[in-house]
């Protein structure tokens, strides 16, 4: 099987469903920064160094969860089809509010605003929480001009933006722990 099918030449691509859309959708706007967002997940998950495999088994439920939220925004709402992807649930919240909890139970109190920075692994951290951000904006937007969603819909959706809320919240903690742990100090006081 070849790659490349060169149905998308001409600016257009499938969601899941059949139905071809513009790559300038909104929609596709989502997926694709949700598809952005998990390529730096799995760019933090590298730093072997850096991260503990509890560290890196979290980052790969991350993955998989960023995964399963892009495969709903890849769906075509617009048709009558049952939506019967697997999706996350309130415990993946949960989990990621466990792991924030854990390490801001390690730092100090937050003063002040702190630059995004500090050493490497810190600094990627706080550009995928600023991708994170955007895709929390872009799904935001997205859902406004819904119409065809049903409750299953609105409800993936709900959780979906509540799992990425908390994700730039948690990587916004990660990047402060990284240099806390690196005696950085200018990047987490």
């Amino acid at each position: 099987m070849k790659i490349y099918t060169k149905t998308g030449d001409q600016g257009s691509t499938s969601l899941i469903g059949g139905r071809r859309i513009s790559k300038a959708d909104a929609q596709v706007e989502v997926y694709g920064n949700l598809d952005e967002l998990n390529s730096w997940i799995g760019v933090l998950a590298s730093y072997q160094k850096v991260f503990g495999e509890s560290d890196r088994e979290m980052l790969g439920a991350i993955q998989e969860n960023l995964f399963k939220i892009g495969s709903f925004y890849s769906f075509d709402f617009s048709i009558e089809k049952k939506f019967d992807l697997p999706f996350i649930d309130l415990l993946d919240i949960e989990r990621l509010e466990e792991e924030i909890d854990t390490m801001q139970g390690k730092l100090p109190v937050l003063k002040d605003f702190i630059l995004p920075g500090g050493v490497r692994t810190a600094a990627q951290t706080q550009v995928a929480r600023c991708v994170c951000r955007r895709c929390e904006r872009e799904m935001v937007k997205f859902s406004l001009g819904q119409t065809h969603w049903n409750s299953v819909c609105e409800q993936y959706n709900a959780l979906g933006l509540q799992y990425i809320n908390r994700l730039s919240d948690y990587l916004f903690v990660l990047a402060r722990y990284i240099n806390m742990c690196a005696k950085d100090t200018a990047f987490y006081f």
